[in-house]
């Protein structure tokens, strides 16, 4: 089966080295992989909570889009997005929230760690503390939630955030969806316990808020030799014995090396390697892999219009699965359509039949299939061979719960996506109208 996995970065600021090894470079790995689909969106929605300056986002989300296409993420592989452009997220958020308990959110770390800091200072306790601030974990649920993660690459500081989504999605579950079709899977938080926090030039966590960032782009090879030099070392001349664990220089270079070269730099170091000829070997690791798509980078930035293409694509890809979703989510509150409130109730034997797609599975040379015909016997899906039938069914269960993104199986001949999820979604109608009618 094809596994979900979604990731975003918040749009305040400027990516730097240990953005890049710690999220960046693992999520694009990842997407190459031929049983993953893959989610990445820049979150400005988030962005808004903690930068009201304008220009500065603005910025920042290009930037970062750019940064992303030039280390090598394919839009045509993946669905690459803004977050402000699905309006559906913000409906979502809005229901997740209206069954969210305050007192799960009373516990989320960065509303206590604001909230204890002002205590500390002797300040009203909610001061500085906006509703967005307090209601981001509910955001963060519905962009997972939307499209229905299967796994998310997080921080160690995340992580709550990952099991307060699942503690939503399965408090909503309950109160609308029947049981054996739940609207959402249960996401797992995936750590790089490796690389998830790389240290800065002084050894404390690489942050713009201690300004000892080493930058990414920016500045281009000479703010990248600068950065380097100013790591700190001790005193410690060529010819004597070095310490590697004295300096964040060492970790810095395993994050670019193979275990091979990372023990042999370690050993040259405590034989007597300098500090300088280190830091020269470091840039010269860093460059080498960097350099290629600083040319890209630099590209993106000077045409914007490049990038707006992309993410509207993006956009257009991800409203695939989100409004058929939020459709079938606003069925299950009580958002219903008028006209289809009319037709519940009307108990007649005058009512109209619909003839409906159905899914067929099938067994074939010792392996399982299954397709999607519709109404006109013409075959809207066709899936690849699998080994089970419970992996078959398994999968047809996925497309009418989520929609098809183009990735479970093959459409028909002149089928497109959006015509598959529209005859998805009249099966969902058909089967939330029956429980209803119940």
């Amino acid at each position: 089966m094809t596994t979900r996995v979604l990731t975003g970065i918040n749009t305040t600021g400027t990516l730097h080295i240990g953005n890049y090894v710690g999220a960046i470079r693992p999520c694009i790995q990842a997407s190459h992989r031929k049983d993953v689909q893959g989610f990445y969106f820049l979150a400005d929605l988030h962005a808004l909570i903690k930068c009201q300056d304008p220009d500065r986002i603005e910025r920042s989300r290009l930037q970062i889009a750019a940064t992303w296409l030039a280390a090598g993420l394919d839009p045509d592989h993946v669905i690459f997005y803004r977050q402000s452009d699905i309006p559906e997220i913000p409906l979502l958020c809005w229901m997740l929230t209206c069954c969210t308990a305050k007192g799960q959110m009373n516990r989320a770390h960065a509303y206590k760690a604001a909230l204890d800091a002002n205590v500390e200072n002797a300040e009203d306790p909610d001061a500085g503390i906006s509703m967005g601030l307090y209601s981001y974990p509910i955001l963060m649920a519905a962009d997972i939630l939307m499209f229905n993660a299967h796994q998310v690459p997080v921080g160690k500081d995340q992580i709550q955030h990952l099991e307060m989504a699942r503690d939503v999605a399965t408090r909503f579950n309950f109160l609308y969806a029947d049981e054996n079709n739940p609207f959402f899977v249960m996401p797992e938080a995936v750590v790089d316990e490796t690389h998830d926090v790389l240290p800065g030039l002084d050894g404390r966590k690489m942050s713009k808020s201690y300004n000892n960032v080493i930058p990414l782009f920016e500045g281009g090879e000479k703010a990248l030799k600068e950065a380097i030099a100013a790591i700190k070392t001790d005193s410690k001349l060529p010819g004597e014995p070095k310490d590697p664990d004295s300096t964040s220089l060492t970790a810095i270079y395993e994050a670019f090396s193979t275990p091979e070269e990372y023990q042999d730099f370690r050993a040259r170091l405590q034989n007597g390697l300098g500090w300088g000829d280190a830091k020269k070997e470091l840039f010269e690791k860093i460059n080498a892999e960097i350099g290629p798509m600083r040319q890209k980078y630099d590209d993106f930035m000077k045409h914007p219009e490049k990038i707006e293409e992309i993410l509207q694509e993006g956009a257009r890809k991800a409203r695939e699965i989100a409004v058929p979703f939020m459709n079938r989510m606003r069925r299950a509150v009580g958002l219903r359509n008028f006209a289809q409130f009319g037709q519940t109730q009307t108990k007649t034997a005058e009512k109209k039949k619909v003839a409906l797609p159905i899914f067929k599975q099938y067994r074939e040379d010792g392996k399982f299939f299954f397709k999607l015909v519709a109404a006109d016997g013409s075959t809207l899906l066709q899936s690849a061979a699998f080994d089970s039938g419970k992996d078959a069914g398994m999968t047809v269960v996925a497309l009418k719960r989520n929609g098809f993104s183009g990735q479970e199986a093959t459409t028909g001949e002149g089928v497109d996506a959006a015509t598959v999820n529209a005859a998805l979604e009249a099966l969902r109608a058909a089967e939330e109208e029956k429980k209803l009618s119940k």
